[in-house]
């Protein structure tokens, strides 16, 4: 087995995973965005390939009862428990800022001038349970897949 399999199975999964956003955008909106292949959020969620890529790959290479295999878990595990729950949550955080200043404009008539209120700041960081689950099948589907491909080299 190819010493660099693992990488290039974390690598490979997240530019798939990247690479499927717009085109999942598009199903769902009719909308297509190309922008979405470099932005966070979305289905599947490249977080959770890259790292299920990277397990797997570890998994396959090392053995599922290895020390390596044990650590990209726990690795992985920090990752995606980030994509759902803080980085989600950051997210929403920033929605309900901008909601709050919007209303407080709106209603007081008061008028934020100082240049941080005017930053356009994403507030889609995080993932939902489902893009998360997308991302972790396609990380182990591309893990799979190229380790079938680098036996036949």
């Amino acid at each position: 087995m190819d010493s660099f399999y693992p990488l290039v199975a974390a690598l490979l999964s997240n530019f798939v995973a990247q690479v499927l956003k717009p085109f999942v955008l598009y199903m769902r909106t009719q909308k297509f965005d190309i922008h979405q292949c470099i932005a966070c959020g979305g289905f599947p969620s490249s977080h959770s390939s890259t790292v299920t890529g990277l397990t797997i790959a570890i998994g396959i290479s090392e053995g599922f009862d290895s020390t390596f295999f044990a650590i990209t878990c726990v690795f992985s595990f920090i990752v995606i428990y980030d994509a759902i729950n803080v980085r989600y949550y950051a997210g929403k955080n920033i929605q309900l800022t901008k909601q709050l200043i919007s209303d407080l404009e709106a209603m007081k008539g008061l008028k934020f001038s100082d240049p941080i209120y005017q930053e356009k700041i994403k507030s889609v960081l995080g993932h939902k349970f489902v893009e998360v689950i997308g991302g972790m099948i396609l990380g182990a589907l591309v893990a799979v897949i190229l380790y079938e491909i680098f036996l036949l080299f």
